[in-house]
C-alpha cells in the first residue's frame, strides 16, 4: 500500500533517526505505527529500506555466505537480523519474508525490528567513522 502517508523511505528515515538517538521504545511505536497505517507489508517494505541503507547500493551479484561464529548461540533477534541482511544480499525476497513471518508467528517481530534498526545505526556509525576504510 503506497499513498501520501505510506512511503517506507520516509518511516525508514524516521526510524534511523530515532535508532540514533537510541529511543528503542519511539522506534517499536514507529513500527507499530506503519502497521496501523500500511499493515505487515508495510513493515516489511520499511525493514528492507534499513537492510538497504545498511548494504549500500554496490552489492557484487553472486552469492553471500552468512559468516557469524555461533550464531545458533546468539539472541532471536540477532540472529533474526544476521539472516535477514544475508537473504537481502542475496536477492532471495522469499527467505526475507518467511524470517518476517517466523518472527511475527513467534512473537519477536518487535524486537527483531528494533535491532534491525539498531543494526543500521552501527553500520552507519562504522562507515562515517574517521579510519573506516
Amino acid at each position: 500500500m503506497t499513498g501520501p502517508g505510506n512511503d517506507p523511505y520516509d518511516d525508514a528515515e524516521k526510524v534511523l533517526r530515532l535508532a540514533l538517538c537510541e529511543d528503542r521504545d519511539a522506534v517499536a511505536g514507529t513500527f507499530d505505527s506503519v502497521v496501523k497505517r500500511a499493515g505487515m507489508a508495510g513493515a516489511y517494505d520499511v525493514a528492507v529500506c534499513l537492510v538497504a541503507t545498511m548494504v549500500g547500493e554496490h552489492v557484487a551479484a553472486g552469492t553471500w555466505a552468512l559468516e557469524f561464529p555461533d550464531i545458533d548461540q546468539a539472541a532471536y533477534d540477532t540472529r533474526w537480523v544476521a539472516r535477514f541482511v544475508s537473504a537481502y544480499v542475496n536477492a532471495d525476497p522469499r527467505t526475507g519474508e518467511a524470517l518476517f513471518g517466523a518472527a511475527l508467528a513467534d512473537g519477536q517481530l518487535p524486537a527483531c525490528l528494533v535491532a534491525l534498526a539498531g543494526s543500521a545505526v552501527a553500520t552507519l556509525r562504522r562507515r562515517a567513522a574517521p579510519d573506516a576504510a
